[in-house]
């Protein structure tokens, strides 16, 4: 039996389930749901999470939302499928729920701000003063995940949760440029990053999970 898995194109945290459903090898069944014909907020989607946000997946009836508790679920569940998502080393599984949470506690909230304004808003409601600390907000996190990468960690050469986590979040914030050029945050990520941001994008499944409206512009 698959599992059910509610998606909406665009949401970075349910692009981090798609990913690490594919890494692990675990058959799903899509469900694609549409921001704008408020697919969210109709009640057989509000009885699997009432919060009203994707992802959610649901496994022989049981439902999970929250992205990084769908992932660690993905891992426990089906241990001996696909590829690991997290380190077997204790202390090594430490520091990636470490990472995880900081990738959400601090980089996610910096883009939400952005995104806040820039794709919720029309233009001529932009709050300048809130994109603009936003941008120095997620300026401070690229430069602080560009130093990581010069540390010795695994999560610096093989795709994990971590990098499950981290991409999708970046990839969301270089697109907003589409809509405010003069964002230049992609421009300032440093060589490290670009790089295993191409790593990532090589990866055999990367292709399938990319948003479906970004394929088409």
């Amino acid at each position: 039996m698959s599992i059910a898995f509610y998606y909406a194109s665009g949401s970075p945290y349910a692009w981090r389930v798609w990913l690490a459903l594919e890494h692990k090898q675990v058959p799903y069944d899509l469900k694609l749901l549409s921001f704008s014909a408020d697919d969210l907020a109709k009640p057989e989607f509000a009885a699997l999470n009432p919060r009203r946000k994707v992802p959610v997946i649901v496994d022989d009836g049981f439902a999970l939302y929250e992205s990084a508790a769908i992932v660690e679920y993905l891992e426990d569940r089906y241990p001996h499928s696909g590829r690991p998502l997290f380190p077997a080393d204790v202390k090594q599984r430490a520091i990636a729920r470490r990472l995880i949470r900081e990738v959400d506690q601090y980089l996610a909230q910096a883009l939400e701000t952005m995104v806040g304004e820039i794709l919720f808003k029309e233009r001529d409601k932009w709050d300048d003063e809130v994109i603009r600390k936003g941008r120095k907000d997620f300026l401070a996190e690229l430069s602080f995940w560009e130093r990581h990468f010069s540390s010795d960690t695994t999560f610096a050469r093989a795709a994990d949760a971590v990098d499950l986590t981290l991409y999708p979040l970046l990839a969301l914030a270089f697109r907003l440029e589409r809509q405010k050029p003069d964002l230049t945050l992609r421009s300032l990520a440093g060589s490290k990053l670009s790089v295993w941001m191409s790593r990532v994008e090589a990866l055999p499944y990367f292709a399938k999970t990319l948003p479906p409206h970004w394929k088409s512009g």
